[in-house]
């Protein structure tokens, strides 16, 4: 938010801009997290899940924590959804098709959710927050991309390629069903 209050020719209260924006993350991520669960269709339960995706990387840039931010955006904004696109494109399905879930099964979701809600609510009333210190030092950025790109570059290699394989496995065997289906 320094960046805001330096570049507007008009001064800024950063405290109340970043609280400003915040709120509005905020109301984002979980206005369309509430989107993905009410959503029947899974085009549009894949953008509301992109929407609040894309809102807690909003939070984690203004938490300063810009590489978990990346992080946030690259695999899982951008992996999560294209599984999505391709886990529609390759199911005989169509995208349009809408889910109806029984009775029973938002019985059990609801009060599973409820008994998570209420666990999460307890830890944060129970647990003390305290204000910690800031350092203004360089973050350690640097040094876990020489290790990824260094140390473990062979296990990381091998990760990409294991998903690589597996994706072009998923496309064969969903075209073997289709041709089985028709």
């Amino acid at each position: 938010m320094a960046w805001l209050a330096q570049s507007s020719p008009v001064p800024v209260d950063t405290a109340a801009a970043s609280a400003i924006l915040f709120y509005l993350l905020a109301m984002l991520s979980a206005g369309s997290a509430i989107g993905v669960v009410l959503s029947r269709n899974i085009v549009r339960t894949a953008v509301f899940l992109l929407f609040t995706l894309v809102g807690v990387a909003g939070l984690y840039f203004l938490l300063a924590a810009e590489f978990i931010a990346a992080v946030q955006l690259v695999i899982y904004a951008g992996g999560t959804l294209i599984l999505i696109v391709f886990g529609v494109m390759l199911t005989s399905k169509s995208p349009f098709s809408r889910f109806e879930p029984k009775l029973i099964e938002v019985v059990i979701a609801s009060a599973l959710g409820l008994v998570l809600l209420g666990s999460l609510i307890a830890a944060i009333i129970a647990t003390p927050f305290v204000s910690a210190p800031v350092e203004n030092g360089p973050y350690p950025i640097e040094k876990l991309g020489q290790a990824l790109l260094g140390d473990y570059l062979v296990p990381f290699e091998i990760a990409s390629v294991l998903l690589l394989v597996v994706m072009i496995g998923a496309a064969y065997l969903a075209k073997g069903r289709r041709r089985e289906g028709d």
